[in-house]
């Protein structure tokens, strides 16, 4: 529990968000696809809290809004895609996590989903506070 996760298992999980992030690129993403995103992202933020990473907030606020911004066109046009402007970010967010999957302790990691499934069950709209509540760059 002290020592990152074992490679195999960090690989299967990046390859699954890079493989959800490609699809929601090319227009053939779908609901579970875009959850495996924000699923990433947020356990990404909740790593980065405990010391891994330091990611603007700004740039995991700009993935939600994205994924919000295409949950309303699949609501409207039944088209599943990121805009091109989002992907940086995603790319960004996404290499922080693996950069994480490869150097945080596997507790960590395990408390990470843990915090990600207690929000979740909540109420909260979003783990990651606004830019300018964060007390983050």
């Amino acid at each position: 529990m002290l020592l990152p996760m074992d490679a195999a298992s960090a690989r299967e999980q990046s390859l699954s968000s890079h493989l959800a992030l490609v699809a929601c690129r090319d227009g053939h993403g779908n609901s579970h696809l875009f959850n495996e995103l924000m699923r990433t992202v947020y356990v990404a933020w909740f790593l980065q809290q405990d010391g891994y990473g330091s990611e603007p907030v700004a740039q995991f606020k700009t993935a939600e809004y994205a994924v919000e911004a295409a949950l309303e066109l699949a609501h409207l046009s039944n088209e599943w895609v990121l805009t091109e402007d989002a992907l940086p970010v995603f790319e960004r967010l996404l290499a922080l996590h693996d950069s994480q999957l490869a150097t945080a302790p596997l507790h960590k990691i395990i408390d990470a989903e843990r915090r990600l499934r207690q929000f979740l069950a909540g109420t909260a709209r979003s783990p990651v506070p606004e830019a300018d509540q964060a007390g983050m760059p």
